[in-house]
């Protein structure tokens, strides 16, 4: 983005250019565009969605407006940026676009915190998701995909969604995709234990926590947020770990009893989320060795996670 289109942005959004002391692309990201702004009035976000035709998976459609929701949603109930401007027209530029406010602090990916104040950290984020877990809906699934009466119904065409995009793209899975599309509806009863739909922001890794003197400042990058069960939040709060070990967390966040039916569930939503692991790398075209290793080991936990579905091994 060059700085006439971002002034066009701020006019647009209500800032004043002139009061702009800086802006920088902010890299690491994998999905959209986004630029740290700063004013002599406080800091912004701008994030700018890959164009409409980007080859993408299926839940990736207009994420941004999902984003959007999600902070709106969230606010007064979890610590998330407040929308300052969010424009889906287009017309600006050929792809959505969201201004947010900055939050402070740094993620706990780029500042893992020291081990004296990990287990205060790891509370305290507990007591965030839970608060963020008090947000409910009216269906199941992706909002931007259209909602489901029932959680089996919703989750069944996520993961038939996703069994498609590794189709389309030629993914090789560990197991062919009926299979997966077998076990996960031969679960279906225990997926009807969830009435009540959440809503789940789904990609709680370190990355999109931010922290500051000590506390949990704010959750970003709601975009993969659906409505479903609590539950599957857990996945990537432990990714390619055991939440159930995280006991501090736990202590923060309440009740989770890990039942059963909760065991089997996880092992549901973490093969969820390894398949989209699996899959998005093809039309993000990652490649090298480190992505390699990743698939590797995405590959093996996709594996794990099916084998605690297979029948006889519960």
């Amino acid at each position: 983005m060059d700085e006439r289109t971002l002034n066009r942005v701020l006019a647009a959004a209500g800032v004043d250019p002139a009061t702009v002391t800086g802006w920088a692309e902010l890299t690491g990201g994998t999905f959209n565009a986004a630029y740290r702004i700063g004013t002599t009035g406080g800091g912004y976000v701008l994030k700018v969605a890959p164009p409409p035709d980007s080859p993408g998976l299926t839940y990736e459609r207009d994420l941004m407006r999902t984003e959007t929701a999600f902070y709106r949603a969230v606010r007064g109930h979890a610590p998330v940026p407040e929308v300052v401007h969010a424009d889906f027209s287009r017309g600006l530029v050929a792809s959505d676009l969201l201004l947010m406010t900055e939050i402070p602090g740094h993620t706990l990916a780029a500042s893992p915190p020291p081990a004296r104040r990990k287990s205060l950290l790891r509370a305290d984020l507990g007591r965030v998701v839970a608060g963020l877990h008090e947000v409910t809906g009216t269906g199941f699934g992706y909002p931007q995909l259209g909602l489901a009466p029932t959680w089996r119904e919703a989750f069944a065409g996520m993961v038939d969604a996703v069994l498609a995009d590794a189709a389309r793209y030629g993914v090789v899975l560990p197991e062919p995709a009926a299979r997966i599309a077998d076990l996960v509806r031969s679960h279906g009863n225990l997926l009807d234990e969830v009435t009540r739909p959440v809503l789940v922001h789904f990609d709680l890794w370190d990355g999109n926590v931010l922290a500051h003197d000590g506390r949990v400042t704010g959750l970003v990058d709601g975009e993969r947020a659906f409505w479903g069960d609590p539950l599957a939040e857990l996945v990537s709060l432990a990714l390619f770990g055991d939440i159930e070990q995280d006991h501090d967390f736990l202590a923060g966040y309440g009740a989770a009893p890990f039942t059963r039916s909760a065991r089997l569930r996880l092992a549901l939503y973490r093969a969820y989320l390894y398949l989209i692991m699996l899959v998005e790398g093809v039309p993000r075209r990652h490649s090298g060795p480190r992505h390699e290793e990743q698939r590797r080991r995405v590959r093996d936990h996709l594996g794990a996670a099916l084998g605690v579905l297979r029948p006889g091994a519960h």
